[in-house]
């Protein structure tokens, strides 16, 4: 090969080299959020809402009292049609943030920028290119995980510490109550000897991998394992959960490989999916503030309460009823040592850890958040925790996420014990049952509550209706079901008696059929009700202006 010939092979190779680069550059996908401008002409309603949610879930708003939006609507599905047609791939759709994931190249990114329905993209670029490998784990991937350690102990401490024993001897046990967990993989809990009852009881009701876009769930990492076998196990003699007798549904959210904020996004999906379902807790034992990518890092201002997605997120899920609990971190030896996102929630009931001691854990993030509001809410054993691992042995581990399923079962326990309460009333009580309430810290919230603390709390501040004594506490309204009845009766109870009452009758969609002031002077009042008024489920409101009572009534 002469001189000219060799330069000419060479270049003709890197003219070759370079423009299949540049091919590959071009045809490199990420995946964003892709922000819709409304949902116009979408073919859900408000009035129809099994059409996109579970009736358990209607029933959890209804028993509330929160109306149907057009948040809850979902994605207008021409939209999600239009931008499939510029071939990018289509993950999923988000009803409260009214957004498409995709999956697009930056020729498709443009061509779905220029659809005149679309806003544009959350925090305006990817939020996730080619995933990393494990070898190449950052600090921050390395750290959001609670740390295994060797089996200190059986799980009494940890159970006494919450007073779950004496709830448990009551006969409460979450029965009937359904929490979600959202996390990085449930390794082997399918196969975990102490998670065994569950299984044979079918009350592991639904799994999904919102990561890979499929049902299986027990391959992938064992956080969400030790989490779910804290909160649910009956191993009598060696692991007993808080919420041992309530369902669950698995869902991974977490890509444990790294760490961006496409997991952000993947958790807003699953969270409207828990919502969909019916799911009356929500447990995240994750929380963001570091990603692999450094310019896509939070800052502590931004821990207040209303700017990153998760955080928006999990208030979304609040405002639906249910009520999601969240670790704190374990950034409290670092240089962070803040709470991480979504702990800031105003909603979220974020947990720090504590030892069986009920010494600080020094790892366990502080708060307040950067908006001054209390956190973290409470605290719960998160050092030394009894668990079972993913090779379904009983040993212990470290980190707010173990200290996050201990208060989430406390809380489906709890409100199955006090049926009568809105989601935002529990969250109220376990906040109150703190045993530093009346003094609360950066490092403990209102500190460590215990199951008998919340119900004096709730048997103080929140009575149910028509308990106690000849005269009802506050009222009773009958006849429920109305049938062909064309009024109803409310008996006023002594709390009521001479108060200015507003009085409100909604359906499920918050259409409202009845308005009115009532002066409870009399023993009782009789409600006219619409002559149009048809067959159905609806919320009762009565205000005083000092609390707000609700009553499901059925027509």
């Amino acid at each position: 090969m002469t001189g000219n010939q060799r330069g000419k092979w060479l270049f003709v190779a890197m003219f070759t080299w370079l423009f299949m680069w540049s091919g590959m550059v071009q045809a490199q996908t990420a995946k964003y959020l892709v922000l819709l401008k409304d949902k116009t002409g979408t073919p859900f309603t408000t009035d129809k809402p099994t059409a996109y949610l579970s009736q358990r879930s209607v029933d959890r708003r209804s028993r509330q009292g929160i109306a149907l939006t057009s948040r809850d609507l979902p994605v207008n599905p021409s939209y999600v049609s239009q931008i499939r047609q510029t071939g990018a791939k289509v993950w999923y759709t988000s009803r409260w943030l009214n957004a498409v994931l995709v999956e697009a190249t930056s020729v498709q990114l443009t061509a779905i920028r220029a659809l005149s329905f679309v806003a544009g993209t959350e925090f305006n670029r990817a939020l996730s290119n080619a995933r990393l490998s494990a070898e190449k784990q950052t600090t921050a991937t390395q750290q959001k995980f609670g740390m295994d350690a060797y089996n200190y102990g059986a799980s009494l401490s940890q159970i006494q510490m919450l007073g779950a024993d004496a709830m448990h001897d009551q006969g409460y046990n979450g029965k009937g109550m359904l929490v979600a967990i959202l996390d990085a993989g449930f390794l082997n809990s399918n196969t975990n000897p102490a998670l065994s009852t569950l299984f044979s009881d079918k009350r592991v009701v639904v799994t999904y991998d919102f990561v890979k876009n499929e049902t299986s769930v027990y391959e992938d990492h064992s956080h969400g394992n030790n989490v779910f076998s804290i909160m649910a196990s009956f191993k009598e003699g060696s692991l007993i959960g808080p919420a041992y007798g309530a369902s669950y549904a698995l869902l991974r959210t977490e890509d444990d490989n790294s760490e961006s904020r496409l997991e952000e996004a993947t958790w807003l999906i699953a969270a409207e999916y828990a919502d969909s379902l019916g799911t009356d807790v929500i447990n995240t034992s994750l929380g963001y503030n570091q990603f692999d990518n450094e310019a896509d890092d939070y800052t502590y201002a931004d821990m207040n309460g209303k700017t990153t997605l998760i955080t928006r997120a999990a208030d979304w899920a609040s405002a639906t009823g249910m009520i999601v609990v969240a670790s704190a971190g374990n950034e409290g030896a670092s240089a962070w040592k803040y709470i991480s996102a979504p702990a800031d929630a105003d909603a979220v009931l974020a947990v720090g850890a504590v030892g069986s001691t009920k010494a600080l854990a020094s790892f366990s993030s502080i708060g307040p958040s950067a908006d001054g509001r209390v956190k973290p809410d409470v605290c719960a054993q998160g050092f030394s925790t009894v668990l079972s691992n993913q090779a379904g042995n009983v040993t212990a581990g470290n980190g707010t996420s173990y200290s996050a399923p201990l208060i989430a079962g406390l809380v489906a326990a709890f409100w199955q014990s006090q049926p009568q309460l809105t989601a935002m009333q529990v969250v109220d009580c376990i906040r109150r049952a703190g045993d530093r309430f009346a003094s609360p810290t950066p490092q403990y919230g209102y500190g460590i509550p215990t199951f008998a603390a919340a119900t004096e709390v709730a048997r103080a501040k929140y009575l149910p209706m028509g308990v106690g004594g000849n005269k009802p506490t506050e009222a009773i309204v009958f006849p429920n079901p109305v049938g062909n009845a064309n009024a109803l009766q409310i008996q006023w109870g002594a709390e009521f008696t001479g108060k200015k009452v507003e009085v409100a009758l909604t359906d499920v969609a918050g259409r409202v059929w009845l308005q009115q002031s009532v002066m409870a002077n009399e023993p009782s009042s009789k409600l006219t009700l619409p002559t149009a008024m048809p067959q159905g489920s609806y919320v009762l409101k009565m205000n005083d202006n000092e609390r707000v009572r609700v009553l499901k009534v059925i027509k």
